[in-house]
């Protein structure tokens, strides 16, 4: 996640670092080369008697932009509801600890104990959205039996809830909770559940590769045909006014894909490292913890993973 302070409207116009133009400069290049090879050629092409006129481009041109718009509001949606399952993920964290600090006073293992499978869950949950191993991060949160097991299993984080659940269970069969108050907490571990659930339905679940790949031809065509029906027109600002348009549509087309997978490691994406950094040294303050982590930041490209 791209994370810059206010800039000036001016100095915002040259910005790289978060912007898509290190993915598309190479494709914006050729489409100037074409445009400048398309000019030297021009008395050529002009003897051919060849004229594509600027008419199906504009009704093409519309269609695209409002198939590209639809794309970049599923894709929005996607990014958007990963934001609020880490959201919730944040709260549940937050509320589940609270509940047992106050439900355990004077206790200060079975409020470790959750703090660790908490964060266990938390980091396997972003190593396994982003496909990394989670043997090292099992290792830092749990026992390492329990870290073996956990690591052996398809889905480690539903493992390592089945793990809170029992331990839930347990302080009911001692009598140190009551039937209600089991309730509660295992409703805290029911809502990580839908969080796990819903993350995984949209890692697993892409936007339709039919749909992507028929809008995906379609701008590149046109972004290649575009010189031949502005020549025409415009002749030398052919180049000036085809890249233009050519960033435009090919701009919003890459970032359609980037923010389809928003678990990603692109410069658009979630900053799930730093929502678990903030969801560690809020469960460490909230038991009194002193081994905090400190607080990520961006780094010098204002990039924030």
């Amino acid at each position: 996640m791209i994370v810059r302070p206010h800039q000036h409207w001016f100095t915002r116009l040259f910005a790289w670092h978060g912007s898509v133009m290190s993915k598309i400069y190479s494709r914006l290049l050729l489409n100037l080369l074409l445009s400048l090879v398309l000019l030297g050629v021009y008395s050529w092409y002009e003897s051919l008697h060849v004229k594509i006129t600027l008419a199906p481009f504009s009704l093409l041109g519309i269609a695209i932009a409002i198939f590209l718009g639809f794309r970049n509001s599923a894709s929005w949606a996607r990014y958007c509801e990963a934001r609020q399952l880490w959201g919730s993920l944040l709260i549940n964290c937050r509320s589940l600890m609270r509940e047992v600090i106050t439900l355990f006073p004077g206790d200060t293992h079975y409020p470790q104990s959750l703090k660790n499978d908490l964060l266990a869950f938390c980091y396997c949950l972003n190593y396994q959205l982003r496909h990394k191993p989670v043997e090292e991060v099992l290792q830092r949160f749990v026992e390492p039996q329990v870290a073996t097991l956990v690591n052996a299993q398809q889905t480690p984080c539903n493992r390592l809830l089945l793990i809170m659940g029992e331990r839930v269970a347990e302080a009911r069969r001692a009598g140190k909770i009551s039937d209600i108050l089991y309730q509660n907490l295992n409703a805290h571990l029911n809502q990580l559940s839908g969080i796990l659930g819903g993350c995984e339905r949209i890692a697993n679940t892409p936007v339709p590769f039919a749909y992507s790949l028929i809008l995906h031809r379609t701008v590149y065509a046109f972004c290649t045909l575009l010189p031949f029906a502005l020549i025409n027109q415009i002749h030398v600002f052919t180049p000036l006014v085809s890249v233009f348009i050519s960033y435009t549509f090919i701009s919003l087309d890459t970032l359609a894909e980037e923010l389809e997978e928003p678990f990603g490691t692109e410069a658009n994406d979630l900053a799930l490292d730093a929502i678990c950094n903030t969801i560690e040294i809020e469960l460490c303050q909230m038991i009194g913890d002193s081994n905090c982590p400190e607080k990520m930041h961006p780094d010098k490209q204002h990039r924030l993973t």
